[in-house]
């Protein structure tokens, strides 16, 4: 989904653990590593979208991973 400026986020939903966490992860990374910033921009952000944990937190590499529940008020 984008806006009309162009922008957009890549997310990548997994229902939990740190096995599947870190194939979302590594997923994201090799999509976004398959844009072509010269016609298009890069995304605005990389998140996996997860059904457990309590918080959410950025890897090393950006990508940040988000409990569901986190993303209410």
């Amino acid at each position: 989904m984008s806006d009309e400026d162009g922008n957009y986020g890549l997310v990548e939903i997994k229902l939990g653990g740190d096995e599947l966490i870190g194939r979302g992860v590594k997923t994201l990374q090799k999509l976004a590593g398959k844009i072509d910033t010269d016609r298009m921009k890069p995304p605005l952000f990389k998140m996996v979208l997860t059904a457990v944990g309590d918080f959410a937190y950025r890897t090393d590499d950006g990508i940040t991973v988000c409990p569901i529940g986190a993303l209410r008020e």
